[in-house]
């Protein structure tokens, strides 16, 4: 099963289902924060409909298709983070990422997100990953900022949120600008 240290406080870990009544508690909790930015919150209601999305995750991390993890911090389960899927062919991925509100502020999503980069590039061999924000979800864009990814555009109601679409701000790394950023 996969698992991955990021530092001391913080690692990323495959979810089963046993770890469904965990997610389902952590996002009944931030259900209104998550909201404004997930398109998927109002679909997850109870605990039972969290079990086919892991088993879900688990056959796309087995079909070398990206994965999608628990984020621990100290522990306890603090939000998700992966590869929405690899293009293998071009040798690309985006990455997803949500926090859970009282977790924000340490530092876990940009170390986490860091230590993703350097797993596409060094353990894939990837050559470019991308992140995806909200224009106005400036939180999540600080993360590929702070990170030192290139901002390459706005992509135009690129996301359908409930009733109405996004722009999204597109950021990517290329593998030979990583060494440079960290």
């Amino acid at each position: 099963m996969f698992t991955l240290k990021v530092d001391q406080e913080i690692s990323l870990k495959l979810l089963e289902k046993k770890d469904a009544k965990e997610l389902f508690t952590l996002v009944d909790q931030y259900r209104t924060y998550l909201r404004e930015w997930l398109p998927w919150v109002d679909n997850m209601n109870q605990e039972t409909d969290y079990e086919p999305i892991i088993e879900m995750w688990l056959k796309q991390f087995a079909s070398n298709d990206g994965f999608q993890a628990g984020i621990l911090y100290n522990g306890k389960l603090a939000g998700m983070v992966g590869f929405h899927g690899i293009d293998w062919s071009n040798r690309k991925t985006s990455i997803g990422y949500w926090l859970a509100e009282n977790y924000q502020g340490h530092g876990i999503m940009t170390k986490t997100v860091n230590a993703l980069i350097d797993c596409a590039f060094s353990e894939y061999d990837l050559n470019r990953v991308e992140i995806h924000c909200g224009v106005e979800n400036y939180k999540s864009r600080s993360i590929p900022e702070r990170i030192g990814m290139k901002k390459e555009g706005v992509v135009r109601e690129d996301e359908f949120l409930y009733d109405h679409y996004l722009d999204t701000v597109l950021y990517s790394l290329l593998k030979k600008e990583w060494k440079q950023s960290v």
